[in-house]
């Protein structure tokens, strides 16, 4: 209960930022203009009154605005304070309500004020003498904690509760709001309730920190006093963003406005923000800081809404492919078709279809040097997108696909994560370039994990082992080149869109010599382009004669040759530029021919000068090649009866080689051949170039003409080469690869070519101006092929006796 009543007249004395309460003694400075000005106007009152001690009213005053409620205080002593200052001691004595202005002796400000007169029940109530009692021990407890023994009496001992809530001024950590809250609640029950409350929380602040230190102490080394400090902030900062939910730190708040600055999908801002969470509660000591940073500086560069425009001129991007290169018209259909096919999907809204845009995933596969690595950057410039080549060639890491788990020392995402990032966009052209040569160990199978990148319908939700975010590859166009098909899965190859390159026939061999091998090995010897001249019939000679390959490395490499020799002898001043080199030149500048046609050598001298020597057609790694194949029949006196086969040749070949043999045995005598010998006299059948691995079966109908040869004594004719597989009943059945052994038949100067006759349409696949210098027979048993391929037994017997002559016969 309170109730107001005797009015006063009193100097103003103000306090700045700082107030007192009944009962508590201050000391106030006299230098202060104000407070000099209320004393002495308090002093001199007080003479003309008759008082005893004079008053003032201690008023606080916040930002120049006073209080509505102020303490009467007198002035019980002036003098000197500590430091030598002139001072006075003044007491608070009660509570006053200010009234209105008025005027009064001195300089002061006078106002008129009535006193508040506070009743407290006596006896005290139950609830209230509980209060009193909670508000001493929580008191006591705080004192104790401090020190402050002396002072615990002095509490223990006041039992008005008036009195012992004023007591709580005293109190260093309240605020100036709280004690002005105090000041100016006039029922000391509620007043004392909310000392009690206000002392609470400032012990259960007290607590909370008073656990942190114990937590900190209890984990850190004493001698470590730096790393000691860090973790204490660390704990202060935890504790604080648990209680208020607040953000800190000038590294993560970077981060923070990194991520929501920069354009990322919906799913990758939040993955991103929940890491910068994670390295604001981290220590700048823990490792996985770094981490966090690391991952989050690779998000931040990858392109996530960086696309190309499309260049859509179907016509542009066809000249600028026939320009770079010469031939593969496959590979560059194919390239129209999609440009034509992407231009229409724009145009009718269509770019993204199902979640997936219109990417390609396209396998080059040919030999080496016919232009795969070379293409891939003309489909770019065509496209108008960026390049970016990834090579396979060697890798056996998994992770080197995937990436790495972030938790590894050292981890990185994966190179089709880096090539995204390296080409600063999401619509690349992607080389993967020698996908053939991946391997696989312990650490993975990294063609497995090309499942998904090449997978059109599984690529626009690749995810990265290392950044653990989908990535939309699905606008990408990979082009994966290799040089031997079998080398790929089965699985990964069957999600890749096949385009071989079989190689160039001499004609483009020329047209590229002479439009992008000359002027790029000019330059490189530093010739002009009007000092040295290829004729045609020089370059037509470098790629028939010097070189005999599917590609043109080694044929820029000869031109390279020539042009250094033609630079040298210029330097020595044995030749005058401008030079025009012909075909006669050649031998005298860079030496003789390395691969003459065996239809350009003299007749003894050719492999087929003898009986039981046939002209195969093989694939290899490189592209087509002639293959030889000799046979031979082992005196009976002396060679055990049986097949013998040399030449590293593979299962399939040797099976080949038993039909071969069993036909002729069963059939020996249709063919009016001396099948007695075949089973009497061991039997042995040779492909040169034994160090050479060889396998599969379109060798049959080579071996089964070598033999029907050697046991009739009628040669095989030289301009005939011949591939198909035979069967035990004689038919010839279909194989693969006839564009890559008629260009090889071609380059080797053959005139005939046997094939099956289910092989027939692949001759569509074949270079019009080849078809015209071969002649092409499609045969369906191996009768036809002997009737075609071995001369009539009297040149066979001129041409052996001849051979008898000049060279030995073939073992």
């Amino acid at each position: 209960m309170a109730s107001t009543s005797t009015p006063l007249t009193l100097p103003v004395l103000p306090l700045d930022d700082e107030v007192v309460l009944p009962g508590m003694v201050v000391p106030l400075d006299l230098n202060d203009t104000d407070v000099r000005a209320a004393v002495e106007a308090a002093q001199a009152a007080a003479r003309s009154d008759g008082d005893s001690k004079p008053k003032v009213l201690l008023v606080p005053r916040i930002d120049g605005t006073y209080a509505n409620t102020g303490v009467l205080g007198t002035v019980e002593q002036v003098g000197r304070l500590a430091d030598g200052d002139p001072g006075a001691l003044i007491r608070g004595r009660g509570r006053v309500r200010i009234g209105a202005g008025t005027t009064g002796p001195g300089a002061a400000l006078w106002v008129e004020g009535l006193t508040v007169e506070e009743e407290v029940p006596d006896p005290l109530p139950g609830a209230v003498a509980e209060l009193v009692k909670e508000y001493k021990a929580l008191a006591t407890n705080w004192l104790k904690k401090r020190g402050a023994w002396q002072v615990v009496d002095r509490v223990q001992q006041i039992d008005d509760v008036s009195v012992l809530a004023d007591n709580s001024g005293y109190s260093p950590f309240l605020t100036t709001d709280q004690k002005i809250e105090l000041l100016e609640t006039a029922d000391p029950v509620a007043r004392l309730r909310l000392a009690t409350e206000q002392l609470r929380e400032h012990l259960a602040e007290q607590d909370v920190a008073e656990s942190i230190a114990k937590d900190v102490q209890e984990g850190v080394d004493k001698q470590q006093r730096e790393f000691l400090l860090r973790r204490q902030l660390d704990a202060v900062r935890k504790e604080l963003r648990e209680l208020n939910g607040e953000k800190e730190g000038e590294e993560s708040d970077d981060y923070r406005a990194r991520v929501e600055a920069a354009d990322l999908p919906e799913k990758v801002r939040e993955a991103a923000l929940k890491e910068v969470e994670k390295l604001e509660r981290s220590s700048d000591q823990s490792p996985e800081g770094s981490w966090i940073r690391t991952w989050l500086d690779t998000v931040l560069e990858l392109p996530w809404t960086e696309r190309t425009e499309d260049a859509f001129d179907i016509k542009g991007a066809q000249e600028i492919l026939d320009a770079e290169h010469a031939g593969l018209q496959d590979v560059k259909e194919r390239i129209t078709e999609y440009l034509a096919v992407r231009k229409r999907r724009g145009d009718r809204g269509l770019g993204v279809v199902g979640g997936r845009r219109g990417g390609a995933v396209l396998a080059l596969v040919g030999p080496p040097g016919v232009g795969k690595t070379s293409l891939g950057e003309s489909v770019a410039h065509a496209m108008g997108r960026k390049f970016v080549r990834v090579a396979l060639g060697g890798v056996r890491d998994e992770a080197e696909i995937r990436g790495h788990r972030r938790t590894y020392v050292g981890a990185l995402p994966g190179r089709i994560v880096r090539a995204i990032k390296e080409a600063g966009s999401m619509n690349p052209v992607v080389l993967l370039d020698e996908i053939d040569k991946v391997g696989s160990d312990f650490r993975g199978d990294p063609a497995a994990a090309l499942l998904e990148v090449l997978d059109p319908a599984q690529n626009h939700t690749f995810r990265d082992h290392y950044l653990e975010v989908e990535l939309d590859l699905s606008d990408v166009v990979f082009l994966a080149t290799a040089n031997v098909l079998e080398a790929i899965p089965e699985a990964l190859l069957d999600r890749m869109e096949l385009v071989r390159l079989d190689g160039y026939t001499e004609d483009e061999k020329v047209v590229i010599a002479r439009d992008h091998l000359l002027p790029r090995q000019l330059e490189r010897a530093g010739l002009e382009k009007d000092e040295v001249t290829l004729d045609e019939s020089a370059l037509r000679k470098l790629a028939g004669e010097y070189t005999r390959e599917a590609g043109v490395r080694n044929l820029e490499r000869a031109v390279s040759r020539l042009l250094r020799k033609v630079a040298a002898q210029h330097e020595l001043g044995e030749r005058e530029l401008p030079f025009t080199v012909t075909d006669a030149e050649l031998r005298g500048l860079i030496g003789r021919p390395h691969h003459v046609p065996e239809s350009a050598q003299d007749p003894a001298e050719r492999r087929t000068a003898v009986p039981g020597v046939a002209t195969g057609l093989a694939v290899t790694g490189a592209g087509g090649d002639v293959l030889f194949v000799e046979a031979s029949l082992a005196d009976p006196e002396t060679g055990a009866a049986g097949l013998t086969l040399t030449g590293q040749l593979g299962d399939v070949m040797k099976e080949s080689a038993q039909i071969a043999l069993s036909f002729l045995r069963s059939h020996g005598a249709e063919l009016e051949l001396p099948v007695a010998d075949l089973k009497e006299r061991g039997v042995h059948i040779h492909f040169p170039a034994g160090a050479v691995p060889k396998d599969g079966p379109s060798a049959g109908v080579t071996m089964t003409t070598a033999l029907a040869s050697l046991l009739s004594g009628r040669l095989v004719r030289t301009d005939v080469a011949m591939t198909g597989e035979v069967s035990l009943t004689g038919r010839v059945l279909p194989i693969g690869g006839v564009k890559q052994k008629l260009l090889a038949a071609h380059r080797a100067g053959i005139t005939t070519v046997i094939i099956p006759k289910r092989n027939e349409a692949d001759l569509d696949d074949v270079p019009a101006e080849v078809l015209e210098k071969l002649d092409v027979h499609p045969v369906t048993d191996v009768r036809q092929v002997l009737e075609l391929a071995l001369a009539p037994a009297s040149a066979s017997a001129s041409a052996s006796s001849s051979a008898d002559l000049e060279v030995p016969v073939a073992a």
